[in-house]
């Protein structure tokens, strides 16, 4: 099964990037290719987000579960995993419940720190999973400078949290602001 993972994984991979470039193209330009490349969006990532359940699925039958949670770096790749598929899963409602109105005002830029963030997730559960088979990228070194050694701490570091909590309020104030507007 570990082998069908591997393969499987690259699918939302290559998806939810190719989203998350797309997103940053429509967020900051609105010409013909933008639209063109936002009406894709909604179907690209429905297709990325079935490859990113079957790729959990499969993964959960790579390694025994209780074998996998007694690693901080199992345990962190089923998190960061689970976080990934979740968080693209909500990017793909919010684009199809809210329509045009995301490239609207400063929620634009909203969206594309939401791309973002789900582009860096998504780097950081490859990473780990690298790790798990033996494939060592350079990330963990950036990982490891802020805080989080992959291979002994299971939690989010607080650096982690101070960033993301200070990312999810100035994203909040921006949305606020632009439904004043």
């Amino acid at each position: 099964m570990a082998g069908y993972h591997v393969v499987l994984v690259h699918f939302p991979t290559a998806l939810w990037m190719t989203a998350a470039l797309a997103i940053l193209y429509r967020a900051f330009f609105d010409g013909p290719l933008a639209q063109s490349i936002d009406r894709a969006l909604v179907p690209l990532l429905s297709i990325a987000l079935v490859f990113g359940v079957s790729a959990y699925a499969v993964g959960l039958f790579v390694w025994p579960f209780e074998a996998i949670t007694a690693s901080p770096l199992g345990r962190n790749h089923m998190l960061l995993a689970t976080w990934t598929t979740a968080y693209w899963a909500l990017l793909l409602v919010l684009r199809w419940r809210r329509g045009q109105a995301i490239w609207q005002g400063s929620m634009r830029y909203v969206t594309a720190g939401l791309a973002a963030i789900g582009a860096v997730l998504l780097g950081i559960t490859g990473t780990l999973g690298g790790h798990l088979i033996g494939v060592y990228t350079d990330v963990s070194q950036v990982l490891r400078r802020l805080g989080w050694e992959v291979y002994t701490t299971f939690y989010v570091p607080n650096t982690t949290l101070a960033v993301l909590g200070a990312i999810s309020l100035l994203l909040v104030g921006i949305g606020l602001r632009a439904r004043r507007a």
